[in-house]
């Protein structure tokens, strides 16, 4: 939770300076740091503020994502180098076996001659 930065030494000594008593500018003090707080958590209240992003924030939600962005491009470039090599493998073995039956079938073709 976020606050205000209040001196109340430098209020309390300036009330001081300007005729009050001690315990008076005390007192004032303690109010107007109370008036600080209660306004601070109204302001929470009506405009959301612990809701509300700031730039740092966004700043690391763009260096998450960039990272995470970069993590699913190498993970797809080694998905895609994979299925290219599967694809390679099933293919070259298709091909061995359609070279395997032509061959067969030339070679029964040729004892029927």
């Amino acid at each position: 939770m976020s606050s205000i930065t209040f001196d109340t030494l430098h209020f309390a000594n300036r009330l001081k300076s300007a005729g009050f008593t001690d315990e008076q500018a005390q007192v004032i003090t303690e109010l107007q740091l109370n008036v600080i707080d209660s306004t601070l958590e109204q302001a929470r209240r009506d405009y959301h503020l612990d809701d509300v992003a700031t730039k740092r924030d966004m700043k690391d939600l763009e260096t998450t994502l960039k990272h995470d962005i970069e993590l699913l491009r190498a993970d797809t470039r080694r998905l895609i180098a994979e299925s290219k090599a599967d694809l390679t493998s099933w293919i070259i073995g298709a091909g061995f076996l359609q070279a395997t039956l032509i061959i067969g079938v030339l070679l029964k073709i040729s004892h029927l001659i």
